[in-house]
């Protein structure tokens, strides 16, 4: 179990604009994800260092937004102004989740501009739409080699997560401690005061620590 990545909702402005703004906080580009066909949503890309990445993301006019739980995450998030929707746990044994949670996991997709395409299975949304502090679970099925950080600058590195939330309660959702999926990610968790979830991720840059 580790982190695999942060999933940040596109605002008003769209996909492209939210990307190009967080790329200028952070003074790099992101590069075009696809389009997940399965959750009615594309995505843009920040590949990091240590084999995670930070990911934008914008619902589409598709049917499968409205039926898919991720789509309709995404989209309550931006019609509340964007930002973090939040993060989420790469696992060897998705099957054991399954079993744990009571329910199937999805089969997810992506097609990249290049016409490669990512295979996965994810389960979690449900709990991340009815307590944000909770990340969601992902199994790659595609080889580590096309893992979404691959290629990643090693200058660009997650510092620190800031989570309003309860680290005992994101303990019993993971089934084991908190500590394990983030053991190389200082977390600052704070009471929340309002609705629980990612406040800010801290980033290392070639021009210091910034953050969003």
């Amino acid at each position: 179990m580790r982190l695999d990545h942060l999933s940040f909702a596109a605002g008003p402005d769209g996909l492209a604009s939210t990307a190009q703004r967080l790329g200028g906080l952070l003074g790099t580009d992101f590069l075009d994800g696809g389009v997940h066909p399965r959750f009615g949503t594309r995505n843009m890309i920040l590949p990091l260092s240590g084999g995670t990445y930070l990911e934008v993301v914008e619902v589409l006019d598709h049917p499968a937004s409205d039926k898919a739980p991720f789509g309709q995450a995404v989209r309550a998030r931006s019609q509340l102004g964007g930002g973090w929707l939040g993060w989420v746990v790469a696992v060897d044994d998705i099957a054991a989740v399954e079993t744990r949670l009571g329910r199937e996991a999805a089969k997810g997709n992506r097609k990249r501009p290049d016409g490669t395409e990512l295979l996965w299975q994810q389960i979690g949304i449900n709990g991340l739409i009815a307590d944000p502090q909770l990340p969601f679970f992902i199994h790659w099925e595609s080889p580590a080699e096309m893992h979404p950080s691959a290629g990643a600058a090693g200058d660009f590195t997650l510092a620190c997560l800031e989570i309003a939330g309860d680290p005992q309660r994101v303990s019993e959702w993971l089934g084991e401690t908190v500590e394990a999926p983030l053991e190389d990610v200082k977390v600052e968790w704070v009471a929340p005061n309002g609705t629980p979830g990612i406040i800010a991720a801290q980033v290392q840059t070639p021009n210091g620590l910034v953050r969003i």
